[in-house]
């Protein structure tokens, strides 16, 4: 028995590894799971766990704002935004700075800008929404608004927080900070 248990335990440490660095890749906003993304025209239902056309908006707003957010994370921005302009709803904080994410990763900066702090307004207490603003600001070579960001999300999460560390990294990196 003992010899089984110990050909048995690097499998199941290697699975448990391997599951967990997955689970942490899919992390979205504040540690939440990304959705899977699903073939073009179809959505991810939570709900079923499956991927399925929507008939009449069975999705809900939320629902459809994680996965147009999935979407832009797996490069996929215009139909992110075609996702986000199917909401009844397309004026919340998360909806707006995935907008102002997928408007971004398209090349048009400013217009992202817009989006995101439009999102900063609905809820100034939301850091990846500053984290992507200051990504944005950074592109825009300045990186004094891009540390104003980085201030503002040490006051929300500490240094120590996804959001922190990422904003961080792409101002120490930029060529010019």
């Amino acid at each position: 028995m003992k010899r089984f248990i110990s050909h048995l335990l690097p499998v199941v440490a290697t699975s448990f590894l391997l599951l967990s660095g997955y689970a942490q890749a899919m992390g979205g906003s504040n540690n939440e799971p990304v959705p899977p993304t699903c073939p073009k025209g179809q959505i991810y239902d939570a709900k079923t766990k499956t991927c399925m056309v929507d008939k009449g908006g069975m999705i809900s707003d939320e629902a459809r704002t994680d996965y147009a957010y999935a979407l832009a994370k797996d490069k996929r921005y215009q139909e992110a935004l075609d996702m986000l302009n199917t909401l009844k709803d397309p004026n919340t904080a998360e909806a707006l700075n995935y907008r102002g994410y997928a408007t971004r990763k398209l090349g048009h900066t400013d217009e992202g800008i817009s989006y995101y702090l439009k999102s900063v307004a609905l809820d100034p207490k939301y850091p990846k929404v500053r984290e992507y603003l200051g990504e944005a600001y950074m592109i825009k070579n300045r990186p004094d608004l891009a540390r104003e960001q980085l201030a503002a999300i040490k006051t929300l999460c500490g240094t120590s927080c996804e959001e922190y560390r990422d904003l961080a990294a792409a101002i120490d990196g930029h060529p010019e900070s």
